[in-house]
């Protein structure tokens, strides 16, 4: 099968975007996995090859994609945004930079709903730039979210040993139990199923973790378990889910390492986090569940501290062009079984 093309943005020209994209675009397996074309700004995109002295050289493309026998020495670029460097210093990121983290995800989006990529994969951006260029969105999810017109989607972080999937995202941790809700645990796990399905293990086994330390231990610690959980269990397992719980964080994590679980769902943010971001740090992979196209991201942010120096580590957004790419790979071969 012929390598699919992946859509890469470069999230925000003032972090470490550009940089880490040089990078991986010199990685062979990337190379041998997909083609790409990046979606951003040329200046940037020259600055990062020279700060990270790679030796690739940049081919334009206005319009029409990578050949198929791309040239492992060039980087395709689609330059929406024409930047000075006044726009791009580091870590001081403007409305204009805003503007453009806005048009790279739109376009690669539009791109990813036509069929001429298979993929997206994104870099990080800067939520509060993009807020004030009058784009209020609390990130990439929420944006996507709406340009795809999806009302059930759930980000899951992943990895080689780890998959988790997030009931709640980033919310202040005194908010959380009343946003753990019998739909909204059910929604997740459903979401979790088909796209773990689709993409990853047919029939995937999915732990669902309890809110309360040791599952609320029969009330004394909370009643959500009882009350919330255990019914969205229940109901996904009658519709042949095969999710198991409430179980508890203190221990459930060991077992899911091992690989006794494709994915577990979490009720929030840290709860998720700390493990997946203890066994991969470097190479997590923010995955949103529930569109109708494959977006992968980076698991970190703009390391404002890093930007320019060219020491940031690019091996997220290595995992995040092959998973996505991979993630295609799959989708094709099951449509072409099922014609």
């Amino acid at each position: 099968m012929k390598r699919p093309i992946i859509a890469v943005t470069m999230g925000d020209p003032t972090g470490v975007g550009p940089e880490i994209i040089a990078r991986t675009l010199c990685d062979p397996e990337v190379r041998r996995t997909c083609r790409h074309l990046v979606i951003g700004d040329q200046l940037a995109m020259e600055r990062a090859l020279a700060i990270t002295g790679e030796r690739l050289s940049i081919e334009v493309l206005d319009d029409g994609m990578p050949p198929v026998d791309d040239v492992n020495d060039r980087i395709y670029v689609r330059p929406l945004s024409r930047l000075t460097a006044a726009d791009m210093v580091f870590g001081a990121p403007s409305r204009a930079s805003g503007v453009a983290m806005y048009d790279y995800i739109t376009t690669a989006a539009q791109l990813c709903l036509s069929g001429d990529v298979a993929g997206m994969a994104t870099a990080p951006i800067n939520k509060e730039a993009l807020n004030r260029a009058g784009y209020h969105y609390p990130g990439h999810t929420e944006l996507l979210a709406e340009l795809t017109g999806t009302d059930q989607f759930v980000m899951m972080l992943a990895g080689d040993r780890l998959r988790v999937a997030l009931v709640t995202i980033h919310e202040a941790l005194a908010h959380v139990p009343r946003l753990v809700t019998f739909d909204k645990v059910l929604s997740t796990i459903r979401t979790t199923h088909r796209d773990v399905s689709r993409y990853f293990r047919t029939n995937p086994r999915l732990a669902v973790l309890s809110l309360n330390p040791h599952c609320g231990e029969g009330g004394l610690f909370g009643d959500e378990e009882a009350r919330v959980i255990s019914p969205a269990i229940a109901v996904a397992r009658a519709e042949g889910i095969d999710a198991v719980g409430p179980l508890s964080a203190d221990t459930l994590f060991h077992f899911a390492a091992e690989g006794m679980y494709d994915a577990v769902v979490c009720m929030y943010h840290d709860q998720g986090l700390i493990p997946l971001k203890l066994l991969h740090f470097d190479d997590g992979v923010n995955v949103t569940l529930g569109l109708p196209i494959i977006r992968t991201s980076v698991d970190h942010g703009t390391a404002y501290d890093l930007a320019g120096t060219g020491k940031a580590n690019h091996r997220s957004m290595v995992a995040a062009i092959l998973l996505a790419a991979r993630m295609a790979s799959v989708r094709d071969q099951r449509g072409a079984e099922e014609t």
